[in-house]
């Protein structure tokens, strides 16, 4: 498939923003069902800088920080106590199997009877999204690495340890770079989904309690706004952090170039 210029998305976006703008203000539609670009526009400006979106938007960040931070020192663990143990691997491969197709959300009432309708509830919920494909990630990226990696370490008197967090794991960038973004995904639907379904969590909550009020009280600029700035922060993550961290890990250490050549 061609790859599309950054250029040429930019020109397609404005067309977009073009075309909902002269269908809001031409086509009759109500502006409870398609309110105009500038109304829009208006309701993201003054909610981010006078109002609690700002605040609510660091919250849900700050959680899948946590959440993902977390989930990545959880993975690289069960990862190395299943290299070390073959009776946890095939615990941790069973777990694995049967959790990961498992969607975080369906968890939720079971977790709300067990920590309650708080941060706890929905934070066991993002690790749950995370950890499961970061983990997968780690096995078989460690998998993928040629052994001689490992007996050069072993030549030079490296403990088992030390040879799969100096070796092994960055010669697993391009894995452990993949489970960080399938997790990311996961635990970003998975928090706007339970803030949607069971509230805010904290004081404030997050940009998923942010949209369900907006719908509430029938915002319809309030809850474009709210998609907005999920659609941002999904692109700006994607593009702008993942493409950075790729930069300095994969294309650093030569992952690509390894994967090619195996």
């Amino acid at each position: 498939m061609k790859k599309v210029r950054p250029v040429a998305r930019w020109y397609w976006l404005l067309i977009l923003l073009l075309v909902w703008e002269l269908t809001a203000r031409f086509s009759g539609i109500s502006p409870l069902l398609l309110p105009t670009v500038e109304s829009v526009a208006v309701t993201l400006f003054r909610e981010l800088f006078t109002g609690t979106l700002g605040l609510q938007l660091l919250m849900t960040i700050g959680m899948i920080l946590l959440s993902l931070v977390c989930s990545a020192l959880l993975a690289l663990a069960l990862t190395l106590l299943s290299r070390h143990f073959s009776g946890l691997a095939g615990l941790f491969d069973t777990l694995s199997a049967i959790l990961h197709p498992l969607p975080g959300v369906a968890l939720l009432p079971l977790l709300v009877i067990w920590f309650g309708t708080g941060t706890a509830s929905v934070f066991a919920v993002m690790l749950h999204a995370c950890l499961w494909s970061m983990f997968i990630s780690l096995q078989d990226g460690f998998a993928a690495v040629p052994p001689i990696y490992e007996r050069v370490g072993r030549n030079l008197s490296m403990s088992r340890l030390r040879v799969e967090l100096e070796i092994l794991l960055p010669a697993s960038a391009s894995a452990v770079l993949s489970g960080l973004r399938i997790g990311w995904a996961r635990a970003w639907r998975a928090l706007i989904s339970a803030e949607m379904v069971f509230g805010a969590i904290g004081q404030l909550g997050g940009i998923g309690w942010y949209l369900f009020r907006q719908r509430a009280f029938m915002n319809t600029s309030g809850l474009f706004a709210g998609l907005v700035c999920v659609m941002a922060i999904g692109y700006a993550v994607e593009t702008l952090a993942f493409g950075a961290l790729e930069k300095h890990t994969v294309l650093k250490w030569g992952g690509e170039h390894d994967a090619a050549s195996r």
